[in-house]
This record gives C-alpha cells, sequence and structure tokens, in this order.
C-alpha cells in the first residue's frame, strides 16, 4: 500500500474523525481521498487552538496538519499552549520533497524536528518514507501517555505516494495506577489528620476524576481548594466542602492552607507561582503530600511524599482505605455584585440565565477572579482555560470544544484576547459550532495594567485597546452579533446567544 493508505488506517484505528489545518503547498498530497471532514482555519494558531480544545474535550488525540517551518511557526504559541495544557495533539507538518533537501529549496524547514522542542513530547522526521506510518503509531502512543502532550511528525511531500509495508497496529492501556503502598502512606496521613485539604490541579480532569474527588472529599471531611491556574473543572464549586481557588503567590497560598495540619495535592504541582516569593512552600507544622500522573511534579516536589500514579484511580482507592468523618469547616460564601456593567454583574448574570448543561471556556484574565466568584462550575467537563497564560488559545479552542459536545458552549473572552485570533470566528461559522462568544470588552489589556503594581509601575505603555468594534468584525465573519451598553439590555441580549443554533457574539461594554 501507499504512506498515505497506510496513515489513513493509523488515523482510524486512533480513532480521527477530522483534520483540523490550513492549508499549504508542502501538504497537499496528505489531503488526496481524505476519508474525514477538513476543519480549517485562517491561520495555524487558530487551527492548533481548536485542535486543542477538541482534543481536551473529547479525550482522544486530535490531528492537525501544518505547512513547514513559517506554518509551524505561526502555530507554535498555541502548541506551547497545548504542552501545558497537556493536550494530546498529533501535528503533521509538511516537508519539501526528499530529492531537493541538500539545495536549500524554497518553503522546506531545515532541522524540522527542534523548531517545536521543548514544546513537544515527541518530533519525528522518519529517515525513510517507509517509516511514516510506524513513526505516526508512536506519536499517537506518546501523545495519549499520561501526562498527555503534543508530538511532531515531519513528512516530505513526495513520501505519501510512496509504497510501504503496513504496521502492526497495537492496542494500548495507557493509564498506570498508583502502587499500593505509596496509596497506604497518603491514607495514613489523610486519616491521621483533625482538619485535611485536598488541592485539586487539571491532572483531576484530564483523568476523569470528577467523581472520585468527590467521594474522596466526603469521605475524608476535607476541604477542597483548586490549585493555582487550575485549567479544568476539578471539584463542583457549589459543593459544600469547596473552599475556593489558590492564588500563585507563595504567602497567600500558605495563608490559605494555614487552618490544615495535612494537604493532600492531586493533579499539580506544588505549587504553580506567578511572582517569586520566599519562606516555606506550605504552612509550617502540616504534612505535605502529592499524587500525580506526571512525574514532572514529583521531580520539582519540593519536600514532603510524592506517590506517582493515575489521580482518579489513586483518589478512588483512597475513599475506600479511610474511616467516613464529616467536613467540620463553613461553606465558601460569595456576595451577589450590586447591578451595573461590570465584569462581576455580567458574570453573575450569565451563570443565572446559561443553559443547565453549558461548557464555559473563558480566556479573560483581568475577569478570572470574578469568574471564580459568580460564575461556579458545577459539572464534568464544564472547563476549559489556557494553563500556559498566553492569548489566543480560548477563541478557537471553544469552537473545538463545541464540536467534542453536544453542550452550548460559552467563550467568556477579554477583548485583548479575542483580538488574538479573531480569524477562529470563521471556522465557528463554518462548522456552526454552538457557541455563544461574549467579549468582556473593557478596552485595554487591563491585566497588565492591574498587575503593573507588583513591579511599582503607575503607567504602562502599549494597552490602550478601545475603538474596535466587535459587532462588525464578526459579522464579517458571517456571525450575529450585539453590542451591550446598559443592564437594562444584558439579560435579553444573553438569552438570545444562549438559546441561539450555532455561533453568536456579544460585545459587553463593562467598566
Amino acid at each position: 500500500m501507499t504512506v498515505r493508505e497506510a496513515a489513513f488506517a493509523v488515523f482510524a484505528h486512533f480513532g480521527v474523525d477530522r483534520l483540523f489545518g490550513n492549508p499549504g503547498s508542502t501538504e497537499l498530497p496528505m489531503l488526496k481521498g481524505l476519508p474525514f471532514p477538513y476543519v480549517q482555519g485562517l491561520n495555524e494558531a487558530v487551527v492548533l487552538g481548536m485542535a486543542d480544545g477538541f482534543a481536551r474535550a473529547s479525550g482522544r488525540a486530535a490531528l492537525v496538519n501544518l505547512h513547514s517551518a513559517a506554518g509551524t511557526g505561526h502555530a507554535l504559541g498555541n502548541l506551547f499552549t497545548a504542552w501545558k495544557n497537556n493536550a494530546p495533539v498529533v501535528v503533521t507538518a509538511g516537508q519539501q520533497a526528499r530529492s531537493i533537501l541538500p539545495f536549500d529549496p524554497f518553503l522546506f524547514a531545515e532541522r524540522p524536528t527542534e523548531f517545536p522542542r521543548p514544546y513537544v513530547k515527541f518530533a519525528v522526521e522518519p529517515a525513510r518514507a517507509a517509516d511514516v506510518p510506524l513513526a505516526l503509531i508512536r506519536a499517537f502512543a506518546t501523545a495519549l501517555t499520561p501526562p498527555m502532550g503534543p508530538v511532531f511528525v515531519s513528512i516530505p511531500v513526495d513520501d505519501w505516494d510512496r509504497e510501504c509495508e503496513m504496521p502492526a497496529l497495537p492496542e494500548l492501556s495507557l493509564r498506570t495506577d498508583a502502587p499500593a503502598a505509596g496509596l497506604q502512606r497518603l491514607a495514613a496521613m489523610l486519616q491521621a489528620a483533625s482538619k485535611p485539604a485536598l488541592v485539586l490541579g487539571t491532572g483531576v480532569a484530564n483523568a476523569g476524576g470528577w467523581g472520585a474527588a468527590i467521594t474522596l472529599a466526603e469521605r475524608s471531611g476535607a476541604a477542597v481548594w483548586a490549585a493555582p491556574y487550575a485549567a479544568r473543572e476539578v471539584f463542583s464549586e457549589d459543593h459544600p466542602q469547596f473552599a475556593g481557588f489558590l492564588d500563585a503567590w507563595r504567602d497567600r497560598i500558605r495563608t490559605a492552607l494555614a487552618p490544615h495540619d495535612a494537604i493532600l495535592v492531586v493533579g499539580a504541582p506544588v505549587f504553580t507561582y506567578h511572582v517569586e516569593g520566599s519562606g516555606p512552600h506550605w504552612p509550617q507544622g502540616a504534612q505535605l503530600a502529592l499524587l500525580s500522573d506526571d512525574p514532572q511534579h514529583l521531580a520539582a516536589l519540593p519536600g514532603g511524599l510524592g506517590v506517582l500514579g493515575d489521580p482518579a484511580a489513586g483518589m478512588a482507592a483512597l475513599a475506600g482505605m479511610i474511616e467516613q468523618r464529616p467536613h467540620t469547616g463553613t461553606p465558601r460564601a460569595i456576595a451577589a455584585p450590586e447591578p451595573a456593567m461590570s465584569a462581576a454583574h455580567v458574570l453573575s448574570r450569565i451563570a443565572a440565565l446559561r443553559p443547565a448543561q453549558a461548557v464555559i471556556v473563558e480566556e479573560a484574565p483581568t475577569a478570572r477572579g470574578p469568574m471564580h466568584d459568580q460564575l461556579p462550575i458545577t459539572r464534568p467537563g464544564g472547563f476549559y482555560t489556557c494553563a500556559s497564560g498566553g492569548l489566543g488559545h480560548g477563541l478557537p479552542a471553544a469552537v473545538g470544544v463545541a464540536l467534542a459536545s453536544r453542550d452550548k458552549v460559552i467563550a467568556i473572552l477579554g477583548d485583548g484576547a479575542a483580538m488574538y485570533a479573531i480569524q477562529g470566528l470563521y471556522a465557528a461559522r463554518n462548522e456552526g459550532a454552538n457557541v455563544a462568544f461574549c467579549i468582556l470588552n473593557n478596552g485595554a489589556y487591563a491585566a497588565l495594567t492591574g498587575f503593573s503594581g507588583e513591579f511599582g509601575m503607575n503607567h504602562v505603555p502599549g494597552c490602550d485597546l478601545t475603538c474596535i468594534d466587535f459587532v462588525r468584525l464578526a459579522e464579517a465573519q458571517g456571525l450575529p452579533a450585539r453590542a451591550v451598553y446598559s443592564v437594562n439590555t444584558l439579560d435579553e441580549a444573553l438569552a438570545w446567544a444562549f438559546h441561539a443554533e450555532g455561533p453568536t457574539l456579544l460585545d459587553l461594554r463593562i467598566a
């Protein structure tokens, strides 16, 4: 068979049912006879963001096709985010024909496997055309092995029509249970504590650990915190044992966790920080342990006990190893905001009016605090955000999440963040993605101006974003859109967007 036929068999084996791409010359032969739909993005950053959202929401590897050096370069920002998100994305990139590679041809990648590193788990340009199918099998297996992440395969343009043998297709079981001895030590720590705490991170959601986390919390009586910058839903935020969100500051983490004498971190590092700090990483006198399927989390552990293993299975096992006891903490209480065109009030109305099973995709750094307060996530698979801190991921990721979900997707985006990948609206329209894009428009890179005080600054240049008309930007790409300036029209506009079929955009002018 040809390399193309073998590759299509590999894709089918790993459940691929669409290809995300922006076509270029060096990958055109891959598209001949494509057996599934092609999801077009208007640039490679949009393509990678859509694939990331689709992979995380579907739990399957997403397949992306990019042009050689320039196209891969356009995608690198969101490839970095896919790395931080642990998104199983398989990237294939075109390369010039092997026969002219020694002559520095036009549109070739000189060192293709080095370009995306270190933000891929595996990168290869096979030595022979006949090795392409085997390279693809290894790429899928690597992408899906916890901790999951993106991989990269560079394929010369003339490989696709060459003959090869079809390699054997493996059946893989990729999750690893934690060792019994390690779980016993974790259980003993929780059992001996009078005020235990669970700190849950993105790895809990990636492992499907929502139910196991609730069971363990209710069994142990632990208070539950979300780890700093958790990029997925980790626990029901209206649960009486949910304590809140840890800030990415060392001293604030110690203060928040001070009441606890035992702290079990699951599926997150200890800890993610945004600014430098000093002193202990957790309260003195408290025991700390970590359960994660990411060896790097354990390698960077600044003391305490580390156990390597699947977070969901590990928490389920722990729940069966400890005695039932009540939670003695106080439920988290959040005051309702005053009616105004503020981020807090707008988010509270989104929470009140959203469809029951709506999925939230967020990239609005300035509004992250109000979102945690006013928009509780109460379902598994209900929240996705960007773990890298880079912009330009949320808008296309919302399209990818919608393609993997039957539920309404609500994309909460800052105006600055939305402009990084505004072309993603075109893909949303093309695909009929059921997304309500809600732009929290404050006319600035307000996250930067707000953070500037950490560095003793009272002015940050280049942050003014006034005069961008998101309604016209959306309509130019085929989406119905409305601007909202007043609380008097807010509820009606939100109801319109949430109950529409297909994509819509709201330009929400907040103070």
